[in-house]
């Protein structure tokens, strides 16, 4: 039996509409030795029928089907069946080029110690892609060396999961897919980084990611922004903030308010807040006194291993703070963390 150079594990979910444009992509692709693992997870509409006619077309597809569990319990029965050194995500609604896994896969081969291997994306069709996701892509798109991956995990997901191909070895051994009540990419992301894995992207278009009403990060609760900062307090906290004697977060608004309460929770509790609005200079926050940009550098200056979390939202903030930061000398990833 000669074992597959790359499993593509795709979980399906009531995907009649798009399931056969995203599968034949893949069939397609450039790189011949691969397997398709298709989950179907319990499929009301004519999903498990499409499977069936495409898989007996091509003998690389192996499709089961399953009760519905959900997205979680399908890649980790997906998992189990991929035979491969090499996983590569796909979802149900997107659509891969030729040559995505001949790509990913070289750049693996002259880069060993490469551990997740994504893409850039390009969001299809142009009427749906609003100015605000559009946004997100064009900086994810910016991130291709590990440096920068690691730089900005914090700020939001880095890579688009249909985009990644990931050592199988080391997916298995760190526990597979996680239901943690946040986004499993994410979930999967941060782990990774928090035992030193390796990332990096292909640096052009190789997916071709669907926007619509119903795909699941519009639609699952674990995917608010909510969830997100439970996500990144969490690993934070765990990891991270433990080599840190004083944690400063830099913004009292909503954001900053949010983030620290599950800061909180999980056993980190800030020295302080910092803030540009004379309105709220002065006060306290969670009875955390919330202090000026100047009164910060001062308290900062005392601290042995400080690190300040920049937990603004707003649009343009993240730069300006950028700015200001590093004409202070604070270095971006040793300093201080963008969370927002």
């Amino acid at each position: 039996m000669v074992i597959p150079q790359v499993s593509v594990l795709i979980p399906v979910y009531n995907a009649e509409a798009t399931i056969k444009e995203a599968l034949l992509s893949i069939c397609s692709q450039s790189l011949p030795n691969i397997e398709i693992i298709v989950v179907d997870d319990g499929s009301e509409d004519a999903s498990g029928h499409l499977l069936n006619q495409l898989a007996a077309n091509d003998n690389r597809i192996r499709a089961t089907q399953t009760n519905h569990l959900g997205l979680i319990p399908a890649l980790n029965t997906g998992l189990k069946l991929c035979r491969a050194p090499y996983i590569a995500r796909m979802d149900a609604d997107d659509v891969a080029h030729p040559l995505r896994l001949e790509k990913q896969l070289l750049m693996f081969e002259n880069n060993p110690e490469l551990d997740v291997i994504g893409s850039k994306v390009e969001s299809f069709p142009p009427e749906n892609v609003g100015i605000g996701f559009q946004i997100y892509i064009d900086w994810q798109n910016r991130l291709i060396k590990h440096e920068d991956i690691v730089r900005e995990m914090f700020i939001e997901s880095p890579i688009t999961h249909p985009t990644a191909c990931i050592r199988k070895e080391l997916l298995e051994k760190n526990g597979g897919y996680q239901d943690r009540g946040w986004p499993e990419d994410y979930d999967l992301w941060l782990r990774l980084a928090a035992m030193g894995a390796r990332f990096a992207k292909v640096n052009e278009v190789l997916l071709y990611w669907r926007e619509h009403e119903n795909r699941l990060t519009r639609t699952d609760g674990r995917y608010s922004i909510e969830n997100f900062l439970r996500a990144k307090a969490h690993y934070l906290v765990a990891g991270r903030l433990q080599k840190n004697d004083n944690v400063f977060v830099w913004g009292a608004g909503k954001t900053g308010r949010r983030f620290s309460k599950h800061l909180i929770r999980e056993g980190c509790t800030p020295s302080a807040f910092v803030d540009i609005d004379n309105a709220k200079i002065g006060n306290t926050l969670r009875r955390i006194p919330i202090v000026s940009a100047i009164e910060f550098f001062d308290r900062w200056n005392c601290c042995k291993k400080p690190i300040l979390l920049v937990a603004v939202a707003s649009r343009g903030a993240r730069t300006k703070i950028r700015i200001a930061l590093r004409r202070r000398g604070l270095k971006e990833g040793c300093d201080y963390l963008n969370v927002a």
